[in-house]
């Protein structure tokens, strides 16, 4: 396995390291209840190791016999400073980036984990969980508007709002940072809107955040 690293949309390193990836589950109210969960009433947190993340532009690979792999298409930051116990302007400050990621989930294993009340990690946190897109500085946002979507064979399968999240992106590293420090090169996923499905064999997926890039993979 390629060892991961982060890389602006230029093709230029990122000289940071990959820690963790924090996610947030639910943050966007119709994917809860599309998946028939209830809607939190804080963020729902849960973290992919760095070991997890690819360059989204490889072919997909998924675990074998273990059920069906479904797409979560998210925006991803980027963490420029440390973070603890932050303020919203600290967090704002911390913005290195913005891109794309997909949160690839073993939906039956998952369902199976949350039956038991057991944790999702086995679900979510394998080799190749993480397809990471290049990032595109975080100074061409807005980042109480953002849009990004995912078309599937060229057919609209997700469309994300920052505007539609439950718990928008400045307060919700604020939040995290409370719980955990977030450290130079972390990245956040901030949660899929309506529209995950599962994956098949020979599929392209292209996505798009704004008018800043445009990334496409295939299922292998």
């Amino acid at each position: 396995m390629d060892h991961y690293q982060h890389h602006w949309k230029d093709g230029t390193p990122v000289h940071l390291p990959l820690g963790k990836i924090v996610c947030v589950g639910r943050n966007y109210a119709e994917h809860a209840k599309e998946l028939n969960n209830p809607i939190p009433a804080e963020p729902l947190l849960f973290i992919k190791p760095a070991t997890s993340a690819v360059h989204v532009t490889r072919p997909l690979e998924f675990p074998a016999n273990q059920g069906q792999v479904h797409f979560e298409t998210e925006l991803a930051v980027l963490i420029g400073k440390p973070l603890t116990n932050a303020s919203a302007s600290e967090a704002q400050a911390a913005i290195l980036g913005y891109g794309l990621a997909l949160d690839l989930t073993l939906r039956d294993l998952q369902s199976q984990l949350k039956e038991k009340g057991h944790p999702w990690e086995r679900a979510k946190a394998f080799d190749g969980a993480c397809p990471l897109s290049p990032f595109v500085a975080a100074e061409h946002f807005r980042n109480d508007h953002i849009t990004f979507s995912l078309d599937i064979n060229e057919q609209r399968q997700q469309s994300g709002d920052t505007r539609d999240m439950l718990f928008p992106v400045i307060p919700l590293l604020a939040h995290i940072s409370s719980h955990f420090t977030l450290l130079p090169g972390d990245v956040v996923l901030t949660g899929t809107p309506s529209g995950v499905g599962p994956l098949s064999s020979g599929q392209t997926l292209s996505l798009q955040l704004e008018d800043q890039l445009s990334v496409s993979t295939k299922v292998v």
